[in-house]
Formats: C-alpha cells, structure tokens, sequence
C-alpha cells in the first residue's frame, strides 16, 4: 500500500508517517520501481503502536524503547513497567505544575480589574514590570473578609514569591510562581509594607 493508504489505516497523517521513519522508529520501507514507498500490515502495526503510545503522551525516545521491547520476544515485562511507571511520575509532576500555574493565574486574574483601564497586573507580571501604584480593586485580597488589595499587592506578592526551583519547572520553561493563590492579594500586600 502507499503513503497515504498507510496513513489512513494507522490513523497518522502522512507527514509523521514520514517523520517516524526518518527518527528511525519505523524501518526504512521497500520502495516501487517509481521510488514510492510501500507498506505493509507490519508497518502498518507499528504505527498504529507508535500512535497509540503518543496518544498516552510518551515522548518518542520512550516509544523507541518501547518498540525495541515489543518487538523482542525475549524482554522482560518489568522493562515495560518500570518505563510506564516513570511516564506516570512524569505526568503527574506536569498535572501538579499545571495546577499550580492555575491557582497563580486565577490569583492575578482576581485582581485584574478587568475594565476600560489599561493597568493590569496579569500583563504587568507577565512583562516583568515594578509595581505601578493603583486603585484598590473590590474583591481583591484575603478570602478573610478584610477589604481585599490592590494591583501592587498581586505583583508584590508574585515577586515575593520563591523564584529558581519552584518557577522554573523540569522542562525548562517559565511559569508564574506558584505560591500566590486566590485571594491572597492584600495578605501578601500587608507583608510587604
């Protein structure tokens, strides 16, 4: 079958069919007298091997593993698990950061005032800006019942907040720290002053 009937059945557009190839996890295939290429059930099983573990998130030097094992009659089960139980820490380390980058957004979005005006502590964080001095926002702050802060209590906090390890997740990318949560505003607004 070509490219394209190959692509079909396995459920992979033809372009990653092509990428899979060329990162060495689906064998070089037999090619017509023309030079296309031509699949069969078994590259068509492999594929649908290698989509189902990307749609379980494994990253492809995991799937490389996991082919090599699937593939030797001899492997040892504990392998297979000992890589689906490091993906399943994986995972559960990128839910735990993304929750924390939920709480940090819900907080700056409470103290957002969310109208006509162009000061907003979501950009402002964002841009890395200094406090800008504000007028308190209703709503914003302690869940305490005290009257909530301001704009530059959110960001006061935010820059407060512990940088390096906890802003700084695994995969290298920056997030909003983490211990800013919703409705702490004027709490950590009161610690600064």
């Amino acid at each position: 079958m070509n490219i394209g009937e190959a692509a079909q059945r396995s459920g992979i557009s033809p372009k990653m069919l092509r990428h899979y190839e060329s990162l060495g996890l689906l064998p070089e295939v037999a090619r017509s007298a023309s030079g296309y290429r031509q699949y069969g059930e078994k590259e068509v099983h492999t594929l649908r091997f290698i989509r189902r573990a990307r749609d379980l998130g494994f990253a492809i030097a995991e799937i490389a593993e996991l082919l090599k094992l699937w593939q030797n009659r001899q492997r040892s089960s504990a392998e297979v698990k000992r890589i689906a139980l490091a993906h399943v820490a994986d995972l559960e380390r990128r839910l735990t950061e993304m929750q924390a980058m939920k709480r940090s957004l819900e907080a700056l979005a409470s103290c957002c005032h969310g109208d006509e005006r162009p000061d907003c502590p979501i950009l402002e964080q964002l841009a890395g800006e200094g406090p800008k001095k504000t007028r308190p926002r209703p709503g914003c702050g302690a869940e305490s019942g005290k009257p909530r802060g301001d704009q530059q209590a959110a960001r006061s906090a935010l820059q407060r907040a512990p940088a390096a390890a906890s802003c700084r997740p695994a995969s290298g990318r920056a997030r909003l720290p983490t211990r800013l949560t919703r409705g702490s505003c004027s709490t950590w607004g009161a610690a600064a002053s």
